[in-house]
């Protein structure tokens, strides 16, 4: 009687709810290795402590995990470690599910052909004095940069010595080129600096003022409707762009009630 060598690949395949051809491509690439392969039939035969493992496999596999980093994650002994890579990759994922939403609701708007208008209006707003936080940032890393300075403003300026909605004004290199500088401010009561907090006075300057309502996934789509209006009305684009966050995260968490004041300075081109 000859003794049983483990399960075969098509038993395994079985019980794993994974194909046979799978299950040879994973041997292949190294990924699981079956327990034993016959030397004269070349058949598999796998252990059933080794079904766990194509399981895991293949879990990582579906959320496209690199091959080497399902490697590290199925060898390493160390159950912190392997967290730490799963968790790696999860938020990897979550950033890609993020601009892919943003990517979706962009083009949503833009396909709708009821959606172009726009209320602009012209605006001159005179010099005034604000607390700001400024560096050259780049784009992949403006997100995290913006929460940080404004907790920092927060922190240092509470409610009751605020004077007015915060705000930023972002460089044009900053989409241009993928770096530039970004600044936040608060206009409050009593400016003051310290630390990375200066005292800056912004000079009089005309805007086209337009609202971005909810989320900001589709803000895009009316920076792109503010450009066009700017372009049809004969005004050229002057300096950096300026937001002021009437209501936002820090304000509510229905995204549907956020609302972004877009202000681009512009000047009135001279006909040729």
């Amino acid at each position: 009687m000859t003794l049983r060598k483990g399960l075969t690949i098509g038993e395994f395949a079985t019980v794993t709810r994974l194909s046979v051809r799978t299950l040879r491509r994973y041997h292949e690439s190294g990924l699981l290795v079956p327990a034993t392969v016959d030397p004269h039939t070349n058949y598999r035969y796998y252990l059933p402590d080794q079904i766990a493992t194509a399981q895991v496999i293949h879990r990582l596999r579906e959320l496209d995990v690199p091959l080497a980093e399902v490697r590290s994650i199925i060898t390493t002994g160390d159950p912190h470690q392997r967290a730490e890579l799963i968790a790696g990759h999860l938020r990897r994922l979550e950033a890609e599910l993020d601009r892919t939403r943003a990517a979706v609701v962009s083009l949503r708007q833009l396909l709708q052909p009821d959606a172009a208008t726009l209320d602009v209006e012209l605006r001159s707003v005179p010099a005034r004095t604000v607390v700001a936080i400024s560096a050259t940032v780049r784009i992949e890393d403006s997100l995290v940069w913006f929460d940080t300075a404004m907790d920092e403003l927060d922190a240092a300026f509470p409610p009751a010595e605020r004077a007015g909605p915060p705000g930023g004004r972002y460089a044009n290199e900053l989409f241009t080129d993928g770096v530039g500088v970004m600044t936040v401010f608060r206009p409050v009561r009593s400016p003051h600096g310290g630390g990375r907090m200066e005292v800056v006075e912004f000079p009089a300057a005309d805007l086209a003022v337009a609202v971005h309502a909810g989320p900001h996934d589709d803000i895009d789509v009316t920076y792109g409707r503010l450009g066009d209006w700017v372009v049809s009305h004969a005004l050229g684009i002057d300096g950096p762009v300026h937001e002021t966050y009437l209501a936002g995260p820090r304000d509510t968490g229905d995204a549907r009630r956020w609302r972004t004041e877009i202000g681009w300075p512009v000047f009135r081109l001279t006909p040729g």
